[in-house]
This record gives structure tokens, C-alpha cells and sequence, in this order.
């Protein structure tokens, strides 16, 4: 009976993750929970049983993208030009946000104590890929020497929430982005 549990908990989270993906693709990051679970034909308990905070449900929807998003990081960390990299790699952080709704909430730092049973795994992730390319920056000159990932991630995510309802978001979070990117290099 055990086996036949997990093999029911592994198939109602699947199905909850692929319900919460459309929904959250939908609606964003405030899409509601109790239409995941009914869509997804469980109860509410069993969403929060596998979710037990909205962040964990846009964390686990945004889970391939990061991963995407580190894979990128990596690539342009062996590039000539590391302000370049860095640059190019926040620029399309800041694309990803926009196109994959959800995904900006989910790596947003809420200011609160982090929760030791579920820490911001995106955020984690983020910080763990982009640092080489911060710090590289950094030695360069090409960066401030203050600028954090966490900074980053913020302006990012900041950029990409304040656009979200604009007609054409891709184009304002651009916009922005190249404004902020003159303040991000240090001055002589």
C-alpha cells in the first residue's frame, strides 16, 4: 500500500505542476490555487501538501527556466568581455521574466527571514550562476565593486514587475534595463 501511495502522491504532483504551469502562464503569479486544484481534480490540501507556500508552487513551475537561465550563465562566463557577459546575461534574465510570467515573483526576495524548510530556490540558483560572472565583472572594473547578485535579481525582477501591464512589456523591461545598466558601472 505504501508504493501505491507514493506512485498516487508522484501522479498528483505531476498533474497539479502541469495544471499550476497553464495557470500560471495565464494569470501569472497570483493565479489561483483553488482553480489549480480543481482543474487538477485534488483537493486544496493536497496542493499546499505538495506546495506549502505559493512561492514553492512558482518555484517548481519556473524550475526548467532557471536551470536554463544557469546554463546561460555558464556559457558566457568563459567570454572575452565579462561586463558583456554579465550584461548579456542579465538582459536576458530580464527577457525570460517577461515572456515567462510567474517567473519574476518566484525569484523576487520578499524581504522576509528565510524559511528554513523552503528557501528561495530560485533565487538560490541565480545567485549560484551568476556570481562568477558578477564577480569577473567586478575584478574587471567593469562593475562596481558593491553590485551584488542579489542586486541584480532585485533591479531585474523590479523592471520586469513594473511592466508587466504595459501594451508591449518586452519593450518598456528593455528600455528600463538599458537605463539602469548606466548606473550599474561604476564612475571615474
Amino acid at each position: 500500500m505504501p508504493d501505491r501511495q507514493r506512485a498516487d502522491a508522484r501522479r498528483n504532483y505531476a498533474r497539479i505542476l502541469a495544471v499550476a504551469e497553464q495557470e500560471v502562464a495565464a494569470h501569472g503569479a497570483n493565479a489561483s490555487l483553488e482553480q489549480i486544484a480543481r482543474t487538477a481534480g485534488v483537493g486544496s490540501a493536497t496542493v499546499r501538501r505538495h506546495f506549502p507556500t505559493r512561492r514553492a508552487l512558482l518555484e517548481a513551475v519556473s524550475a526548467e527556466r532557471i536551470e536554463a537561465l544557469g546554463a546561460r550563465a555558464r556559457e558566457l562566463a568563459g567570454g572575452e568581455d565579462s561586463r558583456a557577459a554579465l550584461l548579456g546575461w542579465l538582459g536576458e534574465l530580464v527577457a525570460y521574466c517577461v515572456t515567462a510570467r510567474g517567473l519574476a515573483a518566484a525569484l523576487s526576495y520578499d524581504g522576509a527571514e528565510p524559511d528554513p524548510v523552503h528557501e528561495n530556490s530560485c533565487s538560490a540558483a541565480m545567485e549560484e550562476a551568476a556570481g562568477p560572472l558578477l564577480h569577473r565583472a567586478a575584478r574587471d572594473g567593469a562593475v562596481a565593486a558593491d553590485v551584488t547578485v542579489s542586486d541584480l535579481v532585485t533591479l531585474a525582477v523590479g523592471i520586469v514587475l513594473a511592466t508587466e501591464h504595459h501594451p508591449d512589456p518586452a519593450a518598456r523591461a528593455d528600455r528600463l534595463f538599458r537605463l539602469a545598466v548606466a548606473g550599474l558601472s561604476p564612475r571615474d
